[in-house]
């Protein structure tokens, strides 16, 4: 089993950055790829950037340019930078891992943008 634990959201004021943090621990070898996503109230959850075991990165165009995903495999840490922080990115953001046939959710961090 692979457990997630998302931190680092809080209030930040538009235009203001953010980084999120995502631990993975548990069988971490059986993960192949690690993503961010959010969800609003009402709303379905969203890709917003993953990377994979091999460092490939890739992003939803909503974010390209203003978030950006890294890794460091030997702390089983990803990283979602988020810059130019706009009212609209108010959300509960959560990682997912991808471990082929399952999938792993963490609980979520909660992310306000507002002056």
């Amino acid at each position: 089993q692979v457990q997630l634990v998302e931190s680092g959201g809080g209030l930040v004021q538009p235009g203001g950055s953010l980084r999120l943090t995502c631990v993975a621990s548990g069988d971490t070898s059986s993960i192949n790829a690690i993503s961010w996503y959010r969800q609003t109230p009402g709303a379905q959850r969203g890709f917003l950037a993953g990377i994979t075991k091999g460092g490939s990165t890739h992003y939803a165009d909503s974010v390209k340019g203003r978030f950006t995903i890294s890794g460091d495999n030997a702390k089983n840490t990803v990283y979602l930078q988020m810059n130019s922080l706009k009212p609209e990115d108010t959300a509960v953001y959560y990682c997912n891992a991808d471990r082929g046939l399952y999938d792993t959710w963490g609980r979520g961090t909660p992310v306000t943008v507002s002056a």
